[in-house]
């Protein structure tokens, strides 16, 4: 499953997997893939460090990369977090603690701190985040919302990093070209997390023709071989995988319960909803992305005052795994991840199931005997 972004980056097969965790990403390299760890979580940059050192004992020499998240748009901008969080409107304080009360949540022990904090949003500490990667062999860098800033992209580039942007437009796409992006991913409607409007299908040779000769990736409801070769065959260079890493052995989700909600979900249990980061973000259906889409309800606030108000929430509802609220960022895709496997297995089926769809096709297109 080569291409020629594939060749640059020197790996087995374009597929390209978004994770939080490390233990993903590496076997993703390993298995001939190109793993990239999301760096939101890092809110401090000795914790990212650590885990880039771990991820350069346990990646061979082969590549990988990080993906950050620096807003185009700024909500908020030279404040502190504490000063961010004091245009919190009480409105909707009073409604994070009336919901959890509703559910019967327990509060966080006594000295336990959220452990789950969006403040991997604001552009100061996603700069922290790129003053630490930097120091590591990385080979790509891509970012979640948008271009990057001119001089991170300049920065990237001086130290022999391509740079990717997410697009879910065409003319997402051709401001990425011109800010100078090396690699458009075409996130379609059905992905996980952030996401636009505009169905892959569609977007994908949208995108393509919109930043050729740029090579693109296809994302968004992909999570078999089949959908892989599809893409492909509509001028992406490679896929860009997440949600199907959640349920693999080496995710560390740490918690049985929300494992189990994502193995039963249908690819119709999903919502594109404000609730976690006040960006519209696919995510499993619950109680809690009902209580916030709710328009009796407050509403959900603006990036990233949203994040911050709903941090230790989300903490307490995973901590006790309150199965009503529990939840997390997933695609449509989700339909198909119907057991547990490790991330090798999934490369195993995905290239398998390539090969089978190229197979097809051409014995319909008359270029094969059997």
């Amino acid at each position: 499953m080569k291409t020629e972004l594939s060749r640059t980056l020197g790996i087995e097969h374009a597929i390209f997997g978004f994770t939080p965790f490390p233990a993903v990403a590496a076997a993703l390299t390993r298995a001939g893939g190109f793993g990239v760890l999301g760096a939101v979580r890092y809110t401090a940059p000795d914790d990212l460090a650590r885990d880039l050192d771990w991820m350069q004992e346990h990646t061979d020499g082969l590549p990988y990369g990080l993906d950050v998240v620096m807003p185009a748009k700024k909500a908020v901008e030279g404040v502190t977090e504490a000063e961010i969080e004091a245009m919190i409107p009480e409105e909707h304080r009073a409604f994070v603690r009336a919901t959890l009360a509703k559910h019967g949540v327990p509060e966080l022990p006594e000295g336990e701190a959220s452990g789950w904090r969006i403040t991997g949003w604001m552009e100061q500490v996603a700069r922290s985040q790129l003053d630490v990667a930097f120091d590591y062999p990385i080979r790509l860098l891509a970012n979640a919302l948008g271009s990057p800033p001119p001089d991170v992209v300049a920065r990237a580039h001086d130290h022999g990093v391509l740079v990717a942007a997410l697009a879910g437009s065409a003319r997402h796409a051709r401001h990425h070209a011109d800010a100078g992006i090396d690699v458009v991913v075409a996130q379609g409607y059905e992905a996980g997390g952030h996401t636009g409007e505009i169905a892959s299908m569609v977007l994908t040779p949208e995108v393509v023709d919109a930043v050729s000769p740029l090579p693109v990736l296809a994302a968004g409801g992909i999570g078999s071989g089949e959908q892989i070769a599809a893409g492909l065959a509509l001028g992406a260079q490679g896929v860009w995988l997440g949600s199907i890493w959640l349920t693999t052995t080496e995710a560390e989700l740490h918690s049985r319960a929300l494992t189990d909600k994502l193995l039963a979900a249908g690819s119709g249990d999903t919502v594109r909803s404000r609730a976690l980061t006040g960006k519209p973000a696919r995510q499993l259906r619950t109680e809690w992305t009902d209580a916030w889409d709710d328009p009796a309800g407050p509403g959900p606030l603006p990036m990233p005052l949203q994040g911050l108000l709903v941090a230790e929430a989300v903490s307490r509802i995973q901590r006790y795994e309150v199965e009503p609220l529990l939840g997390t960022p997933v695609g449509q895709i989700v339909g198909r991840m119907n057991s547990e496997r490790s991330v090798q297995q999934v490369v195993d089926d995905l290239t398998r199931g390539f090969e089978e769809a190229v197979d097809r096709i051409n014995r319909i297109a008359g270029r094969s005997e059997a």
